[in-house]
């Protein structure tokens, strides 16, 4: 069915829902441009794997996720699904198809390009509050909140033009700053209006699904002109088994978000933290597809070189620390002591991890096989450690 012309943004909330909300089709067409845009960010860093060269991904990333984020809880409280949304939804793609551009030439060259493309979508998304705020006097408070806090960001990122580097860098991070510290500052107002149980996890789910994707592709790329041997072949299995085993490890307990406390108490904070994890989470993830990449592809009876090493075992530890965090904050897992047991086994295999990474002479097989373990460890734990009943589960 076509679309209204007009379609005044509404404030939707789960309690006037018939259903669980779920992804609609042009949030799943959405996440494509984002697919791309990432994958384009990969390659990047995979062309460059140092210190400067993880600084500019990460520099990079946390816009892009950040964008995602944005347009995503702008969506869970005011989509209707009219012309006009879908319109914005169109300009944002374009927005983020041509951040994905910059983001190939990277620092060198695409900084300029990316600062603007931001500044664009972040307006987009204010543009769209604002409107919102009009017609739901309700969310008034939380509209201005966010329109004063994104707005002086977008100042500091269109000023970053005129800025020569590394300064310009510090304008960026000073406007990250403030973006994700907007919504921390936010208080009783976006407890009025908060996100969808049910959407909200979804989504983020699935943009995990798009990062996890990235592992897959770097065993792909890897294999892609090595000769089969049964090395090789182990070596691949091996790292899509570390894919899988993420995978695992995260979709057991995604629907146990701990958004509920926001609308139940209006503990911002935890609902904050769950979300922010995800960062760390899905950067980690990217990276470690790059790095799984490069072991396979320099033959997995080669030991492959320190920086190689280090951002395969750095990412996977990396992802594996935020899972502990997530999982610590998710209220389906059980009791505080059965998720601090859970936590600790995340934090344990990311240690040994980042073990492996401080070991020379491993072949890329034996890193892989190594980190292989580590994380099939964490799925035998969740699947023969009995949770506790549910009437010890604290609330």
């Amino acid at each position: 069915m076509a679309p209204a012309i007009w379609h005044p943004p509404t404030l939707r909330k789960d309690s006037d829902e018939e259903a669980e909300r779920r992804a609609t089709w042009l949030e799943l067409f959405y996440d494509l441009v984002f697919v791309a845009t990432i994958g384009q960010l990969a390659h990047t860093l995979a062309g460059e794997i140092s210190w400067p060269g993880v600084g500019g991904f990460v520099l990079f990333f946390i816009p892009i996720w950040w964008c995602w984020v944005g347009a995503t809880y702008y969506a869970t409280r005011f989509d209707s699904d009219g012309l006009f949304d879908r319109l914005f939804a169109f300009m944002q793609i374009v927005i983020v198809a041509a951040m994905a551009v910059h983001v190939h030439h990277g620092l060198d060259g695409g900084d300029i390009g990316f600062a603007l493309c931001y500044a664009a979508f972040r307006g987009l998304i204010v543009l769209q509050y604002i409107i919102a705020g009009h017609y739901n006097p309700v969310a008034k408070p939380l509209v201005n909140h966010f329109s004063i806090g994104f707005s002086l960001s977008i100042v500091l990122w269109l000023g970053s033009v005129f800025v020569p580097a590394p300064w310009r860098y510090g304008l960026w991070i000073a406007g990250l700053l403030l973006d994700l510290g907007t919504p921390l500052n936010a208080g009783s107002r976006l407890a009025l209006v908060p996100p969808s149980l049910s959407h909200v996890p979804e989504r983020v789910g699935l943009f995990t699904i798009i990062v996890l994707g990235e592992a897959i592709l770097g065993v792909i790329r890897g294999l892609a002109n090595l000769e089969w041997t049964l090395a090789a072949e182990i070596t691949a299995v091996l790292g899509l088994t570390i894919a899988f085993c993420l995978w695992w490890l995260y979709f057991d307990s995604v629907d146990g978000s701990p958004l509920k406390s926001l609308q139940q108490d209006g503990n911002i904070a935890l609902a904050a933290a769950w979300l922010y994890a995800h960062l760390p989470l899905t950067a980690g993830l990217a990276m470690a597809g790059v790095g799984l990449e490069h072991l396979i592809a320099n033959g997995p009876e080669t030991p492959p070189e320190a920086a190689e090493q280090w951002l395969f075992c750095g990412a996977v530890a990396l992802a594996l620390t935020a899972l502990a965090a997530i999982h610590w904050m998710t209220c389906n897992l059980g009791s505080p002591r059965f998720r601090r047991v859970l936590t600790t086994y995340r934090l344990g295999s990311a240690v040994f991890i980042v073990m492996l990474a401080l070991t020379a002479n491993l072949t890329s097989l034996g890193i892989v096989a190594w980190t292989a373990v580590a994380c099939l460890v964490q799925v035998v734990f969740d699947l023969f450690k009995t949770r506790p009943a549910s009437s010890d589960v604290a609330p």
